[in-house]
């Protein structure tokens, strides 16, 4: 199959989430959506398992921003094929950062008006993930250019939900674009584009994970009656955590594969050197 044809099948994927969102109608928020579990307080925090578990995405965030940016001239040469392509996975960290702040907030007081503060750096850190993968099998160039809108896109899309929720007529679809569209289009590229470097295995494991955090989410109540020891949303925090972790696991350990046309957009090949 010619690059040609990889391409005109991504874009099939991409223009048909497009009409989902435009055919589909509104999405609204489920009311019952706050309502967790387990809302039990510790040392004086309210809901202080699911609030405390955000501490995964702190630790990761942090680690991930100080090996991107410790490493100068040949130890980023060593690191990235082209050293722009740092800057996804920056952006994706930082994300990741934030959500542990976004999170924390939301759910000290559970409730649509903090639920956007939770949703924001999600989205964001998605997106970035997103543009990292087009970047490293695509095109260099493209998935750059692309970072920029697609962390906007991923921005706008909580907020014209939270905007529209204050309006009375709440609508999650580009919000669930913004979420899913990358768990379809990532290993559609994965198995459609060569890959660059190796450990391209860990993507999926990244998404299986975040599968699971999705999982664990619907779970949250049939869990915690589970013993009453912790519910399926702190889970959820932590398979989340997890697959931000294995995203820099997966930088600390891969080595190049291809390097010789790729970042003009040509076919890569194998390197000879």
């Amino acid at each position: 199959m010619t690059k040609a044809n990889r391409l005109a099948i991504l874009g099939t994927l991409t223009l048909g989430a497009v009409a989902i969102v435009l055919l589909l109608p509104r999405i609204p928020q489920d009311p019952a959506y706050n309502n967790f579990a387990d809302q039990r307080a510790i040392l004086g925090i309210p809901n202080g398992l699911n609030v405390l578990s955000n501490a995964a995405f702190v630790f990761v965030g942090v680690l991930g921003l100080t090996f991107l940016f410790r490493k100068r001239g040949s130890g980023i040469a060593r690191l990235f094929i082209v050293s722009e392509e740092r800057w996804p996975y920056a952006a994706f960290f930082a994300g990741v950062t934030l959500i542990a702040a976004g999170s924390a907030y939301y759910h000290l007081a559970p409730g649509n008006d903090r639920l956007a503060w939770d949703r924001l750096p999600i989205a964001f850190a998605l997106m970035a993930f997103f543009s990292a993968t087009v970047v490293e099998r695509v095109s260099v160039k493209f998935g750059l250019r692309l970072l920029f809108p697609l962390l906007m896109f991923g921005v706008c899309s909580v907020v014209y939900w939270h905007v529209s929720e204050q309006l009375g007529s709440g609508d999650l679809r580009f919000y669930i674009v913004a979420q899913f569209y990358p768990l379809l289009a990532v290993p559609l590229i994965l198995f459609s584009f060569p890959a660059r470097y190796t450990r391209g295995g860990d993507v999926l494991s990244v998404l299986c994970l975040f599968i699971l955090a999705h999982i664990l989410e619907l779970l949250d109540r049939p869990i915690f009656e589970f013993g009453h020891v912790v519910s399926g949303h702190t889970l959820k925090h932590l398979a989340a955590g997890l697959a931000t972790y294995w995203v820099l696991r997966m930088l600390r350990l891969r080595s190049t594969l291809v390097l010789r046309g790729f970042v003009n957009g040509t076919e890569p090949g194998p390197t000879t050197t």
